[in-house]
Order: C-alpha cells, then sequence, then structure tokens
C-alpha cells in the first residue's frame, strides 16, 4: 500500500470533495500528484497524461455527482487520478497487475466508470448514447465526454460530434488539450486547435471580464447567469470555434486547466446550460514532474522507474521487435525507393523514428486513423509504391473493412507490420493482439506470415516488401526480440514452413515466437526418452501443405501452438486443411481460450493459459495419457 497522508486519506468518494474548500483542494492536487508518481514509478503505467488532468478531474467531481452524473474517459490512460477520487487508490500498488487494479475504466471495478475504454476515440460515441438512453427513460442527469486532442484526430470522434449536434441532447464534451498524444499530434484539427489555443483575443477579453465582474458590488444569481452566458457568447464569436460550431456545438475556451477555481467556476455555470456543448480545456502533459513536463513523449507509458532521476529500473541491452523493425525497414527503403512508411500517431511505439528522419517524404503519419491508414496505403499501393503500415494489431481492428474491401479485393501490395501481436501484458484486454490471425488468414488474397526471431523478421519484412505480390502482413508480439535458433536460417520461400526437428509419433507445430516455448517442451520430451518432430510454421496463410502431409504420415499426436485466439486461428487452419484433403490426423490446439484476456506480465499469461514450456509439455502429457 502506498500511503501519502492528509486531505487524500480523506477522500473515499466523490462526496467527500464537497466537504472541502478551495484551498483543501488545492492542496489535494498536489497530494494527488505526489501519490500518482510513488505509485507508477513502482508499477508503470500511463504518467504524463495524468499528471496534466489533476485539477481538471478534481473539479468535475467537485461539481458533478457520481455515478449518477456519467463521466465517460476517453482512452483511459487519463483516469487514475478518477479513480483515486472513487475509493480505489489502495489498489495502485497492483495497478495493471494479475488480478490487481485496471489502468482503464472498468465498471464492473467502480459504478463511477461508466463506460470501459481503452481504443481512442470512443468517449463522445459512448456519451451521446448514454444520454439519449437518459432521455428516453426520463432521467434528470448530466453526461460528460472527456477526450484528449490526440483522440479528436479519430474519425469517430467527429461522427459522434456530427450525430450529437443533430440530436441537440444535452451532452458536454471536455476537450482535453495537452497538444500532445503518444507521439506529436498532426493534421488539420491539430493545427485549429492551435490557432484556438495561442488566439490573443480570448485572453484580452478573460480579462476585460474579470474586470467587469467585479466592479458589480452585488450580483445576484439571474444577473451572474446572464453575465456568463454574455462571456461564453463572446468567446464565441471571438475564437471562431467554427469547427464545432458548424456541428451544433457551443464551444466555451481555451481555458486554464489547471485554474481550478475558474474550472469550478466554469462546469457549475454549465450545468444550467441545454444541449451539446464543447469546452475547450488546455493542461500540460507531465505537469509537476520536471522530466515528464521535458520529454512527455517518453512518460505517456512508462515502466517501473527511479523517482528522483526519471530513469528505468531495467533496461534490456537486447533490441525490442520494434526497434528490429525500424532498422530493417530503413535498410529496404535505401535500395527500393517505391518504399513509404505510414503509422498512425504511433511512430516511435512502431520503431519509425529513423524512417521518419530518413526519407521525411515518404513517411505519413495520418494520426489517430487506422480505416484511413489502410485506404491511403491502398491509394499509394495502386500506383505502384510499397507502402508499409506499421500498427499495433488491436488498433488494425479498426481497419478491418478497409482491409477487406480496398486492399484485398483490389489485391494491392500494401505490407502490414503488426506490432504487439499477440499477448501484450499489463494493459489488458483492450490491448491484447490476440485476434490478428483471426480476422486476417480467412481474407482472399491475403498472406500472413510470423517470425521465430528478430532475424528471421528481418528476412521476411525482405520478402514482404521486395518479392511478395499482393497484401501481406507480418506479425510479430511485444518485447525483447529473441536470438535463439541461430543456426536455423532457412531463407524465406511463398508457403514453406522450417523443420527445427524431425521425429515421430508427436508433433508440435508453432507459430512465429511461440517456437521457443514449444522447444522447452521438446527437451523435456526429449529428457524421458521421446523423439518429438518441431516445425516453425512461418506462414500461417498459405500453409505448408507438404510439410503438414508429412507430419501426419509420421506423427500419431500434432500439437498446434499459437499467440492467438484458438477461434479461427493457427490451429483451425491446420484442422481445416486436413479436412478440407481428408487426412485423418489427431490435432490438439494450445491457444488463448474465446475469452477476453486480462492483464498481467506476458510470462505470467503464458503460464496461466498454459503457453508456456511447461503449459505445452503437460498439455502433451495429458494428450497421451501420461
Amino acid at each position: 500500500m502506498i500511503c501519502v497522508g492528509g486531505i487524500l486519506d480523506r477522500i473515499q468518494s466523490p462526496e467527500d470533495l464537497k466537504k472541502l474548500n478551495l484551498q483543501e483542494m488545492e492542496q489535494l492536487c498536489k497530494e494527488l500528484r505526489r501519490f500518482l508518481l510513488r505509485a507508477v514509478s513502482k508499477t508503470g503505467g500511463h504518467l504524463a497524461s495524468n499528471l496534466g488532468v489533476v485539477e481538471l478531474t478534481v473539479a468535475l467531481e467537485y461539481c458533478f455527482r457520481l455515478p449518477q452524473d456519467k463521466i465517460v474517459w476517453d482512452v483511459g490512460h487519463q483516469a487514475y487520478i478518477h479513480k483515486m477520487l472513487t475509493g480505489r487508490k489502495e489498489g495502485f500498488s497492483a495497478l495493471r497487475q494479475l488480478d490487481g487494479l485496471s489502468g482503464f475504466p472498468k465498471p464492473h471495478e467502480s459504478a463511477c466508470d461508466a463506460f470501459a475504454a481503452g481504443h481512442s476515440s470512443t468517449s463522445i460515441s459512448a456519451a451521446l448514447g448514454i444520454a439519449k438512453a437518459r432521455d428516453l427513460q426520463g432521467r434528470k442527469n448530466h453526461v460528460i465526454a472527456v477526450i484528449g486532442d490526440g483522440s479528436m484526430t479519430g474519425g469517430l470522434a467527429y461522427e459522434a460530434l456530427n450525430n450529437a449536434g443533430r440530436e441537440n441532447t444535452d451532452l458536454i464534451v471536455v476537450l482535453n488539450d495537452n497538444q500532445m498524444s503518444i507521439d506529436t499530434n498532426v493534421g488539420a484539427i491539430s493545427k485549429h486547435l492551435n490557432s484556438l489555443r495561442t488566439s490573443n483575443r480570448y485572453q484580452a477579453f478573460k480579462e476585460n471580464f474579470k474586470q467587469i465582474r467585479d466592479m458589480v458590488p452585488v450580483i445576484g444569481k439571474p444577473a451572474y447567469s446572464v453575465l456568463e452566458k454574455v462571456r461564453d457568447s463572446a468567446k464565441l464569436l471571438l475564437l471562431e470555434g467554427a469547427v464545432f460550431e458548424g456541428m451544433g456545438f457551443k464551444y466555451i475556451g481555451p481555458v486554464d486547466g489547471h485554474d481550478l477555481p475558474e474550472l469550478i467556476e466554469l462546469f457549475k455555470n454549465v450545468q444550467q446550460m441545454h444541449g451539446p456543448i464543447l469546452i475547450h480545456v488546455k493542461t500540460e502533459k507531465g505537469r509537476g514532474y520536471p522530466y515528464a513536463e521535458e520529454r512527455p513523449w517518453d512518460y505517456h507509458g512508462v515502466s517501473p522507474f527511479d523517482l528522483r532521476t526519471g530513469e528505468p529500473l531495467s533496461k534490456s541491452s537486447k533490441p525490442s521487435w520494434s526497434a528490429v523493425f525500424g532498422k530493417k525497414i530503413v535498410e529496404i527503403a535505401k535500395h527500393n525507393p517505391k518504399v513509404v512508411g505510414i503509422t498512425a500517431a504511433m511512430c516511435s511505439g512502431t520503431g519509425f523514428q529513423k524512417f521518419r528522419k530518413e526519407f521525411p517524404k515518404r513517411f505519413f503519419d495520418v494520426a489517430i486513423a487506422e480505416q484511413h491508414g489502410t485506404t491511403f496505403a491502398a491509394g499509394l499501393a495502386s500506383q505502384g509504391m510499397i507502402p508499409v503500415f506499421a500498427v499495433y494489431s488491436s488498433f488494425l481492428q479498426r481497419a478491418y473493412d478497409q482491409i477487406i474491401h480496398d486492399v484485398c479485393m483490389e489485391n494491392l501490395h500494401v505490407v502490414f507490420a503488426i506490432d504487439r501481436a499477440g499477448i501484450v501484458g499489463a494493459d489488458g484486454e483492450t490491448h491484447q493482439g490476440v485476434f490478428d490471425l483471426s480476422f486476417l488468414r480467412h481474407i482472399p488474397n491475403m498472406t500472413v506470415l510470423s517470425p521465430k526471431n528478430g532475424w528471421e523478421l528481418e528476412a521476411m519484412l525482405d520478402y514482404a516488401v521486395n518479392v511478395c505480390k499482393g497484401p501481406v502482413a507480418v506479425r510479430y508480439p511485444r518485447g525483447t526480440a529473441p536470438e535463439n535458433f541461430e543456426m536455423q536460417r532457412l531463407p524465406v520461400e511463398y508457403g514453406k514452413a522450417e523443420w527445427i526437428a524431425k521425429g515421430e509419433d508427436i508433433a508440435i507445430l508453432a507459430e512465429g515466437h511461440m517456437l521457443d516455448a514449444a522447444y522447452g517442451a521438446v527437451e523435456r520430451l526429449r529428457a524421458e526418452g521421446k523423439n518429438p518432430s518441431l516445425v516453425n510454421i512461418r506462414f500461417i496463410r498459405p500453409l505448408d501443405g507438404e510439410i503438414l502431409r508429412a507430419v501426419a504420415e509420421n506423427c500419431s499426436h500434432i500439437f498446434t501452438v499459437e499467440d492467438n485466439v484458438r477461434d479461427g486461428g493457427f490451429g483451425s487452419a491446420v484442422l481445416e486443411f486436413y479436412s478440407d484433403n481428408d487426412i485423418a490426423a489427431n490435432v490438439k490446439n494450445l491457444a488463448f481460450p474465446d475469452e477476453y484476456i486480462e492483464q498481467g506480465t506476458q510470462a505470467q499469461l503464458f503460464a496461466k493459459y498454459g503457453l508456456d514450456a511447461e503449459g505445452i509439455y503437460q498439455s502433451i502429457k495429458k494428450t497421451l495419457g501420461e
């Protein structure tokens, strides 16, 4: 348990906030930052965004009544302070750990979490749905969506704004503008927001408003309300919030997101207003921690770190899968001028930094817009370019229709470099990349590869860009790229798997990095006098029919191993192959079950679901009846 003391220890629910005066609330903000830093430095998590929303969260939960009023947090990266104020601060010692406190809003954790979130740009849609349900059910409560400026680059946010303006229901959207998502924001909306932030006209008017208000010795509530409306109307006229006004929203702002009195005043007043309202709040990502203020992008998501130095407590000397990708794609692009890089606001996360520096005209950050990024890639490919779209597996889910309709139907040569495929760990259900094999392998014209180590990833990227025709996906996990199986350097050939060991009776067919765990099980079996076969499958689509036939002829028990859900995955493809070819085979698929996989370390989750070396070994022994 992390102890801070002071006012924070008195806060068990948002109702406790209402007992505090302004001075006490400002002290509480300091304690919240101190608690947050101590907690996240021990567990890791999303830091900079939460440091930036302390005053905003306190003001919201002081002014509104939770859980009757509903606050929908976009993504959820910024909901840590909310969790502390809603009775969950004791859980921060196990933040993002197995069976511990989630790093994202979870309604099953608290009634104060109005909606689950882990992906961006969803809050306004969800909040509008909640608001319309309120109207239909005859209830009277406020609904607030809190969305970051990075999430506002996602098309879903604008679909929701358009719909909300047309419905004209009571809805408050708080735009938390910290000028930063995971990477630097790009695009027209970012430029528009920047013009609003830097307007001197608003600052001048704000000062004039304060002077006018102070000149009135006694101001009653009605008069005060009128004055507030005058101020808000003037802001609309002066700031030209045309994007939001055109969608039917009343625009207010920008407001200093660290000015607690101003925020409280504002949120109290908007409760008396009707229709859709957008409040533009400017905050500083990383506020209160110098290292995070200077480099907010480095402190978006952090592993445990030294609070005094800001340095991670542990560093791997070996390159990550993302780093291997980043180095290789630059090498490929130097020799092939047709190669262009695409990211959806994840340049650093996917390892594209050097590519961006080396080939600025051939690099495109489309912002949080995976659907657009995919069709944009299709357009590039239709004109003879070779786009490489590096994207996290869980985010590629958003572009499913575009993959089918715009890329695969036209058989266009788009390379999907799928990062964070399989189990990612502490981010939990919303980020586990365990569905991509299932939603990609059945699409006509799609080729799907999975490398066993860093060298094979390089070889597969070279093949995908320079040899393969049509759509191709190369999937690889989060973490350090292993350097095992160095003697196995078989060239990549279309649809060909790789024998690691030829044996009899038992065969293990492993996908990608799961080959390492499978090899651990093989060693256990060899110690018992058995001689199993081991295959690095390499291609999930198409499968190597020659090796599959050989395995069925020589082995009475076949086990498939994959970092994906069982339903529709690699193992299912093997079963389909044997069925289609009338081959009798005894196959057992080892994969994640038909459920959402919770948070925990990768090692913990592989062990829990029987997908580490020990679990694979035990499954084989059980199947053999031993």
